[in-house]
Formats: C-alpha cells, sequence, structure tokens
C-alpha cells in the first residue's frame, strides 16, 4: 500500500551535495506532490536542482516559507538540520510528522540490516563489511556512505544484506522510531559535531540509538580497547561481541596504519555472525584501495609519497595517520577552523615523532606557536603556513626520498573550504599539478 500518493510533503534541506535530491526523486515517484525548499538561493543550488529536471516538484528556494512546514503532510529534514530548527518545531507543533530519507527506507527495507557507527571508522569499515558479505550475499551498502538505498527498495529482497553508515545526525532522528539495527558495530568514539547536538553527553546519546532497541537476538560488535564505546554497548539487550587488533590474526592490507587493521577487524567480526570465513575476509580485503580523503595515496614524484588524509577533523585521527608511517619521515599538514578542541596532545606527538608540521588556517598560529616552545630535542621543524598551497609548495621543497607529505589536520576545513572533501581535492590538485 503506497501511503505517500497524493501526500504534500515537504523535503527541507536539497543542499549543494545530494542531501535531499535522491529523497525528493522518490517521493515523486511515490506519487507525492513534493516541495523542495532550502534557505540557499536557486543559484547556489543550480546543479542539485538540475539532477531534478523534468520531474514535478514545487521550489522554494532561498526562503523557507512557515507554511511549507505547517500546511503539509509530511516533512522530511535534511539530517544536517538540528532538530531543534524553529521550521521543524513549528511543523511538529502543527502536527505534521518530521522524518529523515534514512528513516523512509529502514522503514521499508525487508533486508537484514548491519549498522556501523563511531566517530571515525565508520566509512572504511562500512565499505570493508561490505565487501566481505559480498563473499556470500547480495548486498546494499548506503546510509552515510554510498548514498540513498530508496531507489533500490524495489530490487532489495528479504535475503539480501543492507549495510548502513549511520552518523549521528541520522541516529537522533532514528531515535524516535524505536528500532537498532541487527548487527550494531561500534568503531570509536570521540566527540564531535558538539555544533549540532549541543552538549557530549547528547551526541553519545544519539550513538546510542544504535543499540538502545535492539532485542535478545541481535548483537554488537565493540571496539573492546575504547571504555567509551563498551559502555555504550552495554545497554543493548543483544549479545555482545568485541573485537580488536591485539591477539588476533592481522589482516594483509593494501591500506596502511594500524587503525586500518582495526578497521578490518571490526568488519570481519560482523562478517563471521554473518558466515563469512577469514579467508573469504582476506580476499575481499587484499587489493581494497581505500576511501577517497581516508590515509589515500595520491601521488608519488623521486620516493616521496603524497597522502590524503582531509576527513581526519579530529586529533585523534590526525594522531592515528601520523603513527602509520615510520617516526620522522612525515610532513604533515595540520591546522584548519577553530571548533576549541583541546589540540596540545596532538602537537606533542607531532612535535616527537613528525619530521615537520606545516600549520594552516584559524588553529594555524596557535598550533606552531605551542610546538615551536617544545623542548624535545629532536623536535618537528615547524612552519607557519597560513593556506594549503604554500604548505604543499614548502613539504615539495623540504622532504627528501623515503619521505611522507601527509595532510592529516585534526582541523575541521569550514574556515577556508566548505568541507573536508573539498579539501582534500585541492590537495590533490595541487600535489599533481606542482609536481615537476
Amino acid at each position: 500500500m503506497n501511503t505517500l500518493a497524493g501526500q504534500r510533503v515537504t523535503v527541507a534541506g536539497l543542499g549543494r551535495f545530494g542531501g535531499g535530491i535522491a529523497a525528493a526523486r522518490w517521493l515523486v515517484e511515490q506519487g507525492a506532490h513534493v516541495i523542495v525548499t532550502d534557505a540557499q538561493a536557486a543559484e547556489q543550488l543550480a546543479d542539485s536542482v538540475h539532477k531534478l529536471d523534468g520531474l514535478a516538484i514545487e521550489f522554494h528556494l532561498g526562503q523557507e516559507r512557515h507554511e511549507d512546514f505547517t500546511q503539509t503532510d509530511l516533512v522530511v529534514a535534511s539530517p544536517a538540520i538540528a532538530p531543534e530548527n524553529a521550521l521543524l518545531a513549528a511543523a511538529r507543533g502543527a502536527g505534521v510528522p518530521v522524518t529523515t530519507e534514512i528513516r523512509l527506507f529502514v522503514e521499508r527495507c525487508p533486508a537484514t540490516i548491519l549498522g556501523v557507527t563511531g566517530t571515525k571508522g565508520k566509512s572504511t569499515t562500512t565499505a570493508m563489511l561490505g565487501r566481505m558479505l559480498q563473499k556470500r550475499f547480495a548486498v546494499f551498502i548506503g546510509g552515510n556512505l554510498g548514498g540513498s538505498l530508496l531507489a533500490e527498495l524495489p530490487r532489495i529482497g528479504k535475503n539480501d544484506l543492507v549495510v548502513l553508515e549511520l552518523s549521528s545526525f541520522m541516529l537522533h532522528y532514528l531515535g524516535d522510531m524505536a528500532w537498532s539495527p541487527h548487527v550494531a558495530l561500534i568503531t570509536f568514539l570521540g566527540s564531535d559535531h558538539l555544533n549540532w547536538h549541543g552538549t557530549q553527553e547528547a551526541y553519545l546519546a544519539a550513538k546510542k540509538n544504535i543499540v538502545r532497541f535492539q532485542r535478545p537476538d541481535d548483537i554488537v560488535v565493540v571496539n573492546e580497547q575504547s571504555p567509551v564505546c563498551l559502555e555504550l554497548a552495554s545497554i543493548s539487550r543483544g549479545q555482545t561481541i568485541r573485537y580488536g587488533a591485539e591477539g588476533r590474526k592481522p589482516f594483509e592490507l593494501k591500506i596502511p596504519g594500524q587503525h586500518n587493521q582495526v578497521n578490518a577487524q571490526g568488519a570481519f567480526a560482523a562478517a563471521k555472525i554473518m558466515g563469512v570465513s577469514f579467508d573469504e575476509a582476506q580476499q575481499a580485503l587484499r587489493d581494497f584501495p581505500g576511501l577517497p580523503h581516508r590515509l589515500q595515496l595520491v601521488h608519488e614524484e623521486n620516493g616521496i609519497s603524497f597522502y590524503n588524509d582531509s576527513i581526519a577533523t579530529i586529533p585523534e585521527s590526525a594522531i592515528a595517520a601520523l603513527e602509520s608511517f615510520p617516526p620522522k619521515k612525515v610532513i604533515q599538514i595540520v591546522g584548519g577552523y577553530d571548533n576549541h578542541v583541546e589540540r596540545k596532545a596532538m602537537c606533542g606527538v607531532l612535535v616527537e615523532r613528525a619530521k615537520a608540521a606545516l600549520c594552516i588556517g584559524q588553529t594555524g598560529p596557535a598550533m606552531a606557536e605551542m610546538m615551536g616552545s617544545s623542548p624535545y630535542p629532536a623536535a618537528a621543524a615547524v612552519y607557519n603556513c597560513g593556506d594549503l598551497t604554500t604548505a604543499v609548495k614548502l613539504a615539495r621543497q623540504i622532504a627528501v626520498p623515503g619521505d611522507v607529505v601527509l595532510l592529516s589536520t585534526g582541523c575541521k576545513s569550514y574556515d577556508q573550504y566548505v568541507n573536508f572533501e573539498a579539501r582534500g581535492e585541492e590537495f590533490v590538485k595541487l600535489v599533481r599539478c606542482q609536481a615537476p
């Protein structure tokens, strides 16, 4: 039964990166009368609007009309919109239900769902898990990684598997549905997205939704090295399976870093539940090249390797990237948007382990000053470069064969770039275009 046919549905937040495109298209296909609204103007969203050409959609761009939220049957909100948004509150006040693209999918998905979340590592682990499961099943991968699966619903059967990367935003909105996946995999939990959630407690409360509603026959797979992850997993009514790298047979991986070995072990712990053997998992990972912007080898010249790890937007991730390579071989580009996160520990590791630290962005001067005053005898060379172009040029000047030039900033990008992807793409362009 198609409950959306003939309904008036507002898609809130089209976005420039495809946020509401899949939901709007699918809703039209269900026979809904679709209104797309976004605070950004039409010219800013031209590419997104173009992808919906020819569809019966009413666009209200550059404005957000109160009536689009209160005089409608359903609001499908971008998960990037905070739940306390005044217009979403107005919708609820008028008795209009608010949902999200991921909830529309989960409500209709006939297959067994495996969900992956974490502050970092969830995208790579999701991709690894999907590859392993494909050795035995028809697998669909989506959520925060891979985009919407709404269009795939007609092809998904009850004997298939779906792997969803679930962000804290998605999990917050899924909480109202009182749903958790059959297998929940938790990678690592730190501090992130506090501007959206408000507090660390609210951030972790959203993450808890991945296990909060599990049943006794469900399973949570958790990183045994993270006390926060273990505490979160303890609220599940299902079975708990721990994973880690220590004491386990290691995988042969194409991508560097101990953290990626841990990611592989987590993916295998979840895949093993579904019957995947170690040999099948190893075969799935042997040629896995990694994901864009995640410790991605993007260029080599004169014995120097250039890695794009722009996804590293918190200090813990930047430290993990640095520790993926031999000491005093890494020229690391750090710094960016100042969201007032403590970076003292990251600076300490950089001083001791890096060959050089090239600082950029809002946090660059303070980080350069902090590292420059270190009494460590073999301290890394520190440069306040200001921007990425200057940093890449200097990195190429000081690098010698055997060195690694690493973009792994430990900071978000919003001071100089619209997102971490744009920063990573600029880095790739610079290292390839500046090549002799």
